[in-house]
């Protein structure tokens, strides 16, 4: 990270928690939302880059990062709303990757009006449950994620994580280390920080109804970004989400996995950046 670059850090006290957050940068607001197998550092590249355009916001969702809660029910969205207000922001570009992203597309949907952009980058999408086509490939990438599930309830952790890292950074169907070694080791660092938290597990409230359903009610210029290594159902989702959001434009970067922005932050940040100065405020 730049170190000349001014950070405001904070904890933000929420029912049965504290969300750390960090800001930078000025102008209209961008937040960015971490993936299920990472925390805020995730976004590095992007907190420095976009900050010289924007006053751009990250921060740990709940089990994750810095972020401290207890065994509560919670929502994420209501967690995300919480944070923006407490930063006096009324009006927002949204990006998040993965898990990150699928909670950028709730929120986009439980507070329309707050959201002025949104960015979701390989993510999920709550209540989408089209199956996949048949294939050699399909069958691989069940098989892996069968033994990711059947390690979790062993609680083989260690086994687990190697294999986490394998298909979030190096592609389900593609050689073992075949991301580059920093990449590989950044989401083993932010991954194993989420199983030695020793706190209680959170219950996260799902968006009723869940977004799948729901897309034609998005209003705002929408960037869906998904790399061609990524998993199957997160590349058909993609497609999904962007045929299914009225004016989305999608966009397929190659040669990536799961964590696009990690891999080719140059290319994401180009992207984005465009994308986000021609949306304006």
């Amino acid at each position: 990270m730049n170190e000349k670059l001014q950070v405001t850090t904070g904890f933000l006290d929420v029912p049965g928690g504290q969300l750390y957050y960090e800001v930078a940068g000025s102008g209209h607001p961008v937040v960015l939302i971490h993936a299920g197998v990472a925390d805020n550092r995730m976004w590095d590249e992007q907190f420095t880059a976009f900050a010289d355009r924007y006053r751009v916001i990250r921060y740990d969702t709940r089990g994750y990062g810095k972020t401290r809660t207890e065994g509560v029910e919670f929502s994420n969205r209501q967690d995300l709303y919480d944070l923006l207000r407490h930063l006096d922001v009324d009006k927002v570009h949204v990006i998040g990757l993965s898990r990150g992203g699928q909670i950028a597309t709730d929120f986009t949907l439980e507070h329309p009006e707050m959201v002025t952009a949104l960015v979701p980058t390989a993510a999920g999408l709550s209540g989408y449950d089209q199956p996949l086509e048949d294939s050699d490939e399909v069958k691989q990438e069940a098989a892996l994620f069968t033994q990711m599930e059947e390690l979790w309830e062993k609680g083989a952790h260690d086994e687990l994580q190697d294999l986490e890292v394998h298909a979030w950074a190096d592609g389900p169907r593609q050689p073992v280390g075949r991301a580059a070694t920093e990449v590989r080791e950044r989401v083993r660092e932010m991954n194993a920080g989420a199983y030695n938290r020793g706190e209680p597990e959170p219950k996260p409230q799902p968006l009723d109804p869940p977004a799948a359903g729901r897309l034609q009610e998005i209003a705002v210029p929408t960037l869906v970004i998904i790399g061609d290594l990524d998993e199957l159902n997160t590349q058909a989702m993609a497609e999904y989400m962007a045929q299914h959001i009225p004016g989305a434009r999608k966009v397929v970067i190659p040669g990536v996995a799961h964590m696009v922005n990690m891999e080719q932050p140059e290319r994401f940040n180009e992207l984005v950046l465009e994308f986000l100065d021609n949306v304006g405020t």
